[in-house]
């Protein structure tokens, strides 16, 4: 295991650990840690691609769903850290706060022009409804001979 050393006041910390960095960079840490968060996920239904995140605390004004370049969904936020009192003192920081951005190509069989969004305690649903496969006529010729 390698030691680095810091860049923000001379203290060394062990990178793999998470808890070394947050105690020895808070701010950095906290600023950050929102992007890496956003967990997504993304599923497939024969009439949708649906995209479920939970974003607990934020409001649907905290979120932006945004289709960029025709076939790109964008999911996109901040989440802010209330002022903290100069007497405190923190044991330990775990919740993220900060900005989001999470970008997902659709397939072709995606309707850009129907998507929808809903929040509903804390969890966004984005469903992208698909086009309809329409199935191919089939004509039976007779065999002669």
């Amino acid at each position: 295991m390698s030691i680095i050393p810091s860049f923000f006041g001379g203290q060394r910390s062990s990178f793999p650990f998470a808890s070394s960095l947050s105690a020895s960079f808070p701010e950095f840490y906290r600023e950050n840690s929102a992007i890496v968060n956003s967990k997504i996920d993304w599923k497939e239904t024969p009439e949708a691609h649906v995209f479920k995140a939970d974003f607990p605390g934020l409001k649907k004004e905290e979120v932006k769903v945004e289709i960029e370049d025709e076939r790109v969904l964008q999911i996109s936020g901040e989440r802010n850290v209330k002022k903290e009192e100069k007497n405190d003192k923190w044991h330990r920081v775990e919740r993220s706060s900060g900005k989001f951005l999470r970008k997902f190509r659709l397939p072709e069989n995606a309707k850009m022009d129907q998507v929808k969004a809903c929040m509903e305690n804390g969890v966004l649903t984005v469903t992208v409804p698909k086009v309809e496969v329409k199935k191919p006529d089939v004509k039976t010729i007779e065999i002669s001979g």
